[in-house]
């Protein structure tokens, strides 16, 4: 431990007294479980307490990551302190600056990689500049993810209950340790925020419709990751039926998947077409989060839904460079993978319109972005509002990355760094420091704060901004200088809702 940390004071929790270190005035706990290993028989079931423990438990180390495919996204810790991939994943970080009796909002952040991978021990997610600035609590989870959190095995009884959704069981049951615990860490359990982007996103989404989630959490911020729909049932079993394949294991022995070792598994799951994802089991969820509507269960609960504008420029331009090349000759080969053909002409002039110097590489991934992630926001923005409930507010990143020439423009978790007031251990996000970063993460980092203490956005670091509705639509578009636009890329939204399956049931009030 170097000279500026120090450890902190032992906090009890239901389960046994922990003890963190102290750095720049923020209290850290890292690794704290809030649930058993799932290794072994506790492999597919609803999380399970941790058992309970005398004396003072060390919270310095971040706990294990769940196990996935190996990527980047499975890299929590620091380089040459990475935690490894492990089944006792159950595990949550703290940041606090003071174990008092402050009764400060509690921010509860769902990392991203989708339903199958990512970790809430990166460095990105660290809480200190956010709770030192904000005088917050920051908490981070992680917990089962992929087959391990999301393989249906009906007929096997009530131990296995919920086993499609028990990636999301644990994030309940990270919300309850918050709720049961949080209060000795300066935390008000009564004034809980869940937030997450991309994968977290969608896993926010969720939890808006869950029963089980109900009364933990009292506001949400959906980043790039807003999720109108659950995978069916039929779907799910057949992606077991496929893992059993894979594996050898005749499909009436399903249980003997516990005893396939992490790797097997992991490995096994690959090699299957399609995800493992939450799923309307009927049992977690019955029925669609968002669709056709939002969720009663939530009506009263304040939102905030957003996305960056060319969120795909990180995804599809990684896969493929070339994309990064694409002339004008080219955009209809390539838009036809994510619009039909025909549409192909009228969708580009539509973006000219919106944005006339755009490059043809920015007009492809401003339409692919939109077509998925921009019209799913919209759709879920639009029908929290149209709900009459508690308010919703929208917002769009458009801030220009300068890192790679500019030529990511304005990709997929682009707002990491600027949430987290995290800009100097994303050079390779946003570049170097400079006013413009420190502009963003003012404006972003101070809304987010804003909103978990009040459920209102709205702060001195940006101009007034009015929640959505039908009429004004109104959108806070971050970027070198923070402006709210009514309706912006009106003909798009226009031009994109043509795309939604459920439009004909006259759910949604395009005009």
């Amino acid at each position: 431990m170097s000279a500026s940390v120090t450890r902190s004071e032992a906090v009890d929790t239901a389960h046994g007294a922990v003890r963190g270190a102290e750095q720049q005035g923020v209290r850290i706990f890292r690794g704290l479980a809030y649930g058993a290993s799932t290794a072994g028989p506790n492999r597919f079931r609803p999380p399970q307490p941790p058992e309970p423990w005398t004396g003072e438990r060390d919270a310095v180390a971040y706990g294990e990551t769940a196990p996935q495919t190996f990527s980047r996204l499975a890299l929590g810790g620091t380089k040459g302190n990475r935690p490894v991939l492990g089944e006792d994943c159950l595990r949550l970080n703290v940041w606090t600056p003071g174990c008092d009796d402050a009764k400060r909002p509690v921010m509860v952040w769902f990392h991203g990689g989708g339903f199958e991978a990512g970790t809430g021990s990166m460095l990105l997610y660290d809480g200190s500049n956010v709770a030192r600035r904000g005088d917050v609590v920051v908490v981070t989870v992680n917990h089962r993810l992929n087959v391990f959190g999301h393989c249906i095995l009906d007929g096997l009884g009530d131990e296995f209950s919920g086993s499609a959704n028990a990636g999301f069981l644990d994030l309940v049951a990270a919300l309850e340790w918050v709720r049961d615990n949080i209060a000795g860490f300066g935390g008000d359990p009564g004034n809980v925020m869940i937030y997450g982007q991309s994968g977290g996103g969608r896993k926010v989404s969720i939890a808006m419709a869950a029963p089980v989630a109900s009364g933990l959490f009292h506001r949400g911020v959906v980043q790039s990751g807003s999720h109108l729909r659950l995978l069916d049932r039929d779907r799910a079993a057949g992606l077991t039926a496929a893992l059993l394949d894979q594996l050898d294991i005749p499909r009436t022995e399903p249980l003997r998947l516990q005893d396939v070792s992490m790797d097997d598994l992991v490995a096994a799951q690959a090699r299957v077409r399609g995800r493992f994802s939450p799923t309307d089991d009927g049992v977690v969820f019955d029925g669609n989060p968002w669709d056709p509507d939002a969720p009663a269960l939530s009506s009263s609960i304040p939102l905030m839904v957003g996305t960056c504008r060319t969120e795909l420029s990180n995804q599809v331009g990684s896969m493929d460079p070339t994309s990064f090349d694409i002339t004008e000759d080219q955009l209809p080969e390539r838009l036809s993978r994510y619009v039909p053909a025909d549409d192909v002409t009228a969708l580009v002039a539509t973006v000219r319109r919106s944005s006339p110097d755009a490059s043809p590489p920015e007009v492809f991934f401003t339409i692919a972005t939109a077509r998925g992630y921009w019209l799913d926001s919209v759709l879920q923005t639009e029908r929290k509002a149209a709900q009459g409930g508690a308010p919703v507010w929208s917002y769009r990143v458009m801030w220009r990355t300068p890192v790679e020439g500019g030529r990511r423009i304005t990709p997929h978790s682009l707002d990491l760094p600027f949430v987290f007031d995290n800009v100097d251990v994303a050079p390779d996000m946003v570049g170097e420091p400079t006013d413009e970063t420190a502009a963003m993460a003012d404006a972003m980092s101070e809304a987010w704060i804003s909103f978990a203490r009040s459920g209102d956005p709205n702060n001195t670091a940006i101009p007034a901004w009015a929640p959505y509705d039908l009429d004004r639509r109104a959108v806070m578009h971050f970027d070198v200088e923070q402006h709210v636009v009514d309706d912006p890329h009106h003909d798009e939204r226009m031009a994109f809702s043509r795309y939604d399956t459920q439009q004909a049931r006259g759910k949604v009030l395009h005009r």
